[in-house]
């Protein structure tokens, strides 16, 4: 069975506790984006390189990726909600003392605390809002990602306006903004209670013996390794100030979360997960080779940095319905090993580009090789193409089983054109 005509469910119409979770969501991605306005202040105003800049990347993606492998662990034992609050209150603890610090090795420690957090959050708010949504589970998927791209948009816009006064500003914002996520996640999501099987520590490691789970893994981690390439480095060869570089990164995230809602699905529903998965790669690929070519030229890399939006919206989607649909073992153990192994690329990928750059004496280097390990992701998931046409036929399988979705598609479209807009 094909996904072609799989219909369109709406993932706005959510209960309170949902939207709790999804509006914290929004807060934890905005610090993604965040402190990338500021990352040529911060390397002029506390004498440090590019690469040493980098390590608040590296630091806070790599404990991101390590902790993912005990979020199931934690979670299993004191419940789901509770994870979320230790997770969010650990981020308000360091995203302050990170505002605090006065020397980049003080930060870059800060954000690691601050990674540990975001990894009990990050897990565990997909999981509940998969488990707790009332929209279908690819309605979950794009609720889930529409908050990765509306946080990742306005983080930017955010953090140029509060990095033009201050370089503490940012980390300010964000433990700021947490402490109300903190807040709503208390008061509005229920208790959960403690599941009765407990997740063993190496649960996510003996999940990757699935062959569908590791190869959409290592998928990821090459695209990640383009993604962060772009997001931790881009900045400093575009030469723009805390303002101006907020608005770049602004237009890239709004691309992220419009082509997370409105892309992803459609181009899934024609064309099918492995055409869309391969075309989608090698196209990002190309932009960040356009990049790497014209590196020198301001306007080549502005553009190029805000068309990657479209390219990362349509993955992060399609690549998260396809990991949680192929994955035999549960959700929050499948989210947690696709989250190691993605956020470790991630976390390379930064202080990687600024070493190249320092090495080799030139911008471009960084963007080459981003350019490269897209690509070779692209080579990696053809591995799994059997998985992803299995992926391919559960998905629609599961839109089947709902016999009036097909009644409601073209007005819950139009319900999710009207809620898009509003809330990007």
């Amino acid at each position: 069975m094909s996904s072609a005509h799989a219909p369109v469910s709406n993932p706005f119409k959510q209960p309170k506790a949902v939207w709790a979770v999804a509006f914290a969501c929004v807060i934890s991605f905005m610090g993604i984006g965040l402190v990338d306005p500021i990352l040529p202040a911060l390397s002029s105003k506390l004498h440090a390189t590019p690469s040493q800049v980098s390590l608040l990347f590296t630091s806070y993606l790599v404990v991101t990726a390590v902790a993912m492998l005990v979020t199931g662990w934690v979670s299993s034992r004191i419940g789901a909600k509770r994870t979320l609050i230790a997770g969010l209150a650990l981020i308000v603890v360091f995203a302050a003392l990170a505002g605090m610090s006065g020397s980049i090795g003080g930060i870059v420690g800060f954000r690691a605390g601050w990674g540990l957090g975001n990894a009990l959050f990050i897990a565990t708010s997909l999981a509940v809002i998969v488990a707790s949504s009332s929209g279908g589970f690819a309605g979950a998927i794009i609720l889930y990602e529409t908050a990765l791209g509306v946080g990742i948009a306005v983080g930017p816009l955010l953090g140029g306006v509060l990095g033009g006064i201050s370089w503490r500003g940012p980390f300010f914002g964000v433990a700021v903004l947490m402490a109300i996520a903190l807040i709503a996640t208390v008061t509005l999501v229920r208790p959960t209670p403690t599941p009765a099987a407990k997740t063993s520590v190496a649960a996510p490691i003996k999940a990757l013996r699935h062959r569908g789970l590791l190869i959409l893994g290592l998928t990821a981690l090459c695209y990640n390794w383009g993604f962060f390439t772009v997001l931790g480095y881009a900045p400093y060869p575009m030469e723009l100030d805390e303002h101006q570089l907020g608005l770049v990164f602004t237009g890239w995230g709004i691309l992220v979360a419009v082509f997370s809602v409105f892309g992803a699905p459609r181009l899934q529903a024609r064309f099918g997960i492995a055409r869309t998965l391969y075309a989608n790669l090698v196209l990002f690929s190309l932009d960040i080779l356009v990049i790497a070519l014209f590196t020198d030229n301001r306007a080549v890399v502005i553009c190029g940095v805000i068309v990657a939006g479209i390219f990362i919206g349509v993955n992060n989607t399609v690549t998260t319905q396809a990991v949680m649909t192929v994955s035999p073992v549960e959700r929050p153990i499948a989210s947690a090993s696709y989250g190691f192994i993605r956020f470790i690329g991630g976390g390379l990928a930064p202080f990687v580009a600024g070493k190249l750059a320092e090495h080799f004496d030139s911008q471009h280097a960084p963007f080459y090789l981003g350019a490269a390990a897209v690509l070779l992701g692209a080579v990696v998931l053809t591995a799994a193409h059997r998985q992803l046409g299995e992926a391919e036929r559960a998905q629609a399988e599961m839109a089947a089983a709902d016999p009036a979705a097909a009644r409601r598609e073209e007005l819950e479209e139009e319900a999710l054109a009207e809620d898009i807009g509003s809330a990007t």
